[in-house]
C-alpha cells in the first residue's frame, strides 16, 4: 500500500523491495515456476554451447521472460480465484483453465523458437 509520506524516490524503492520479494516467493513456492526456470538455464547453457548470435540471445532470452511472466500472473490469477472462492465453482474453474492457457501458449511459442533456433545447429552436427 501507498503510504503518502514517501516522495518519489522512496517509493519507487519501495516498488522495487515488493517486487523482488515477489520474486522470491514464486521461486521458492512454486513448483511451475522452478520448472520454467530450470528449462530457462538449459537454454542459456545449450546458448552458450551453440555459440548462438546475439540476435538468437535477445530473441531467447524475451521468450524465456515471456514464459516466467505468464506463469506468475497464472499463479496470481489462480491465487486470488481461489481466495474469493476456496471451494470448488464451475465458473472459478472456467476462469483457472484460460488463466493456465497463457504459459501454455507461452510455452508453445518458446518451444518453436527453440526449434528454429537449435534444430539447425543439432543437424549440422549430425
Amino acid at each position: 500500500m501507498k503510504n503518502p509520506n514517501d516522495g518519489f524516490l522512496k517509493g519507487r524503492i519501495r516498488s522495487v523491495k515488493f517486487a523482488l520479494k515477489g520474486m522470491w516467493l514464486l521461486i521458492t513456492t512454486e513448483d511451475s515456476i522452478k520448472a520454467q526456470l530450470f528449462f530457462g538455464f538449459v537454454a542459456t547453457l545449450l546458448g552458450f554451447y551453440f555459440h548462438i548470435s546475439i540476435t538468437e540471445w535477445l530473441i531467447q532470452t524475451l521468450i524465456i521472460g515471456l514464459v516466467l511472466v505468464a506463469e506468475a500472473l497464472n499463479t496470481a490469477v489462480e491465487k486470488i480465484a481461489d481466495f474469493i472462492h476456496p471451494d470448488y465453482h464451475k465458473k472459478i474453474g472456467f476462469i483457472k483453465d484460460i488463466s493456465a492457457g497463457a504459459p501454455a501458449f507461452a510455452v508453445i511459442i518458446s518451444l518453436i523458437i527453440a526449434g528454429i533456433i537449435y534444430l539447425p545447429k543439432i543437424i549440422a552436427i549430425l
